[in-house]
């Protein structure tokens, strides 16, 4: 009895002395909200993000990944804003108070320009604080090819550096000359990177729905 005793509290402190499963992903989740964005437009960006975190495919995968989550709003030089800072998605009660606190996040830039490597730039220096997870994904959306701010090559440069992939939602507006969807692929997103589109505003949520599932469903471990 004594030696079962002495063999359940040495797998006991065995089990508790084992580093808890790391991050599997850190995912900043980079929207516009440039001038050309309008306020039934950011509604739909907003909401279409909520929806794809209720998603129970995505949860699912956001949890069994302990997923960062940060989002981070940007338009002009020097207008980049954290509006809600990282979580680990540790549950599903996580994933659903994270979605809810999307839904309803504010505004933080109307009006302004489209400074693309801006956005990526501070995109990147969020990974500092959330050291542990295996890999780093910026997922930027947007509507507009840059026309402010700093270089975009060294936006994306600095990302790969530091181990971050970009992907990116191209929202079109049909019947523009020049595809944004073209523009993200040849000057955004890094090698390993993707682009979707979404073709207008009203089919953003299906798009970063595909998203988010593409990435965060990726094989652990």
């Amino acid at each position: 009895m004594k030696r079962l005793l002495a063999l359940l509290i040495a797998a006991c402190l065995t089990l508790s002395s084992r580093p808890a499963l790391a991050c599997d992903l850190a995912l900043v989740l980079t929207i516009d909200v440039s001038g050309s964005i309008d306020r039934g437009e950011y509604r739909l960006q907003v909401q279409g993000l909520a929806d794809a975190l209720d998603d129970p495919e995505i949860a699912d995968a956001l949890v069994l990944g302990q997923v960062a989550l940060t989002v981070v709003q940007w338009s002009g030089a020097r207008q980049q804003a954290v509006v809600l800072p990282w979580r680990r998605m540790l549950s599903y009660e996580e994933v659903r108070d994270f979605a809810a606190r999307a839904r309803g996040v504010k505004r933080a830039y109307s009006g302004s320009d489209t400074a693309v490597g801006e956005a990526i730039g501070f995109s990147t220096a969020q990974f500092g604080a959330v050291s542990d997870c295996r890999r780093r994904v910026i997922d930027i959306s947007g509507d507009g090819p840059q026309n402010a701010g700093a270089p975009l090559s060294a936006g994306r440069r600095a990302a790969a550096e530091a181990g971050a992939e970009i992907n990116a939602v191209a929202i079109e507006d049909i019947g523009r000359a020049t595809p944004i969807t073209e523009f993200y692929r040849r000057f955004v997103i890094t090698h390993q990177g993707f682009v979707l589109t979404a073709r207008g505003l009203a089919d953003y949520p299906r798009a970063i729905r595909a998203k988010i599932l593409r990435e965060v469903a990726k094989p652990l471990g």
